[in-house]
């Protein structure tokens, strides 16, 4: 299973805020993301235009912290922000499509995003108390395991009474072909007469009276041992009467 590698993209506001992000960063990577943060790939007199091309372009995804400070900065185009801000709006533009940006929010009071993300989802570490929840949805963003799976569309409940055919209660000749069924089912082309006298909840007579209908319509064949075989329209018989899964 590939890592998904993660850039995220955040102001220097203050000490307690960096701590925050390497905080974010370090349980991403335990959650099995590839987190990216400036402050463990860069050193004082490294290239940071190249740092941000470099990891913007080859990320899965761009998170975006959005502080008051960070959106200021964004929609300034000032500073670091305002370069990655460059880049990502170019790559918007180039990919319209693209779900690759995904701002977080953690303002206090505020839901603000730079302008370019305005229609963008976002997730939101406003609330201290709701973190775990907000952590777990963008960790499964990332791995693409969403908490809720998109059920199976079902059958109209709207069925029209005319298509439906109801069962009969205590139908003998359905209970004959639900045994001769059945031993198809588990690889035998004969049911033996023998074994289906034991089966079957009636007396002999009406059982050999039932195999004479059953032969009738066409639902089974039979040997000089009165062994029983299912024919073709038995098979269809079977289906109809729902003695087989779909």
């Amino acid at each position: 299973m590939s890592i998904p590698k993660v850039f995220i993209s955040y102001s220097h506001d203050t000490q307690e805020h960096k701590k925050w992000v390497l905080d974010l960063a370090t349980r991403l990577r335990g959650g099995g993301v590839d987190a990216i943060i400036d402050q463990w790939e860069l050193r004082p007199g490294d290239d940071l235009p190249h740092f941000v091309e470099t990891h913007l372009a080859d990320s899965d995804y761009v998170i975006m912290v959005c502080t008051d400070r960070y959106v200021e900065k964004a929609n300034k185009g000032v500073g670091g922000v305002g370069y990655e801000k460059m880049i990502i709006t170019a790559d918007l533009f180039a990919n319209i499509d693209s779900n690759k940006i995904i701002p977080i929010i953690r303002q206090s009071g505020t839901h603000n995003v730079p302008t370019f993300l305005k229609t963008k989802l976002f997730v939101d570490f406003s609330h201290s108390g709701d973190y775990e929840y907000s952590f777990d949805e963008l960790v499964r963003t990332f791995h693409d395991a969403p908490l809720f799976e998109k059920p199976a569309i079902g059958n109209s409940p709207f069925i029209p009474i005319e298509d439906i055919r109801p069962e009969k209660t205590g139908d003998a000749l359905r209970e004959l072909m639900a045994i001769v069924v059945t031993d198809f089912e588990a690889g035998y082309d004969w049911s033996v007469y023998k074994s289906i006298v034991k089966k079957v909840g009636v007396s002999r007579i009406m059982l050999d009276s039932l195999i004479m209908e059953a032969k009738k319509k066409g639902l089974v064949t039979q040997d000089s041992d009165k062994d029983l075989r299912l024919a073709e329209k038995g098979k269809f018989y079977a289906v109809e009467h729902k003695l087989v899964k779909a």
